[in-house]
């Protein structure tokens, strides 16, 4: 139950309190005018009135037993309130802790992930770097150097003369 419910319910029991007591004190006041006003003709209505002293009596009695009860029940209902506004703080200080360590967890999480990828892409940098220095400049020399060979061979084969352009063309369009 979240905290604007637990409110709302709170609310709601108040004021049923409430009405309770207001309900209460109209009949006590009733109670008092009417005692007042027996008490006035009490001088005409002394025998009817001793008649009805004792529901009166009686009735006053259960009155102030249901003020009493419900002033009991009002102060038990705001003592459980509190508690439960106690815990729910409790909680919420509890889930605020818990975000702020993930939070942070998270955070170094990140931290330490950001600096592997980083590391990652220098090292790989670093190879590419080294393939075409180690590896790819070799292979270009060489190739360079066989087709330096293969132009000799040529020449050589051909008696020291150049390539007739019918020739030349064929070998040109092997290329295209």
């Amino acid at each position: 139950m979240d905290q604007q419910t637990l409110l709302i319910v709170m609310t709601v029991f108040v004021v049923v309190a409430a009405l309770a007591l207001l309900i209460q004190a109209g009949l006590l006041f009733a109670i008092f005018k009417s005692a007042r006003s027996v008490e006035q003709h009490a001088q005409r209505l002394i025998p009817k009135i001793e008649a009805l002293a004792p529901k009166v009596e009686a009735l006053v009695e259960s009155s102030r037993i249901a003020v009493e009860s419900s002033r009991k029940e009002i102060q038990e209902v705001a003592l459980r309130t509190n508690d439960v506004l106690d815990m729910t703080r409790k909680q919420l200080d509890r889930v605020d802790d818990l975000m702020e360590d993930v939070t942070g967890r998270a955070r170094i999480q990140l931290d330490r992930a950001e600096m592997v990828l980083d590391d990652a892409m220098i090292r790989t940098q670093e190879t590419v770097a080294l393939v075409h220095s180690g590896i790819m400049k070799p292979l270009r020399q060489i190739e360079g150097i066989s087709a330096g060979l293969q132009a000799a061979l040529r020449y050589l084969m051909n008696g020291g003369r150049r390539p007739q352009p019918s020739r030349a063309t064929v070998d040109e369009e092997m290329f295209i």
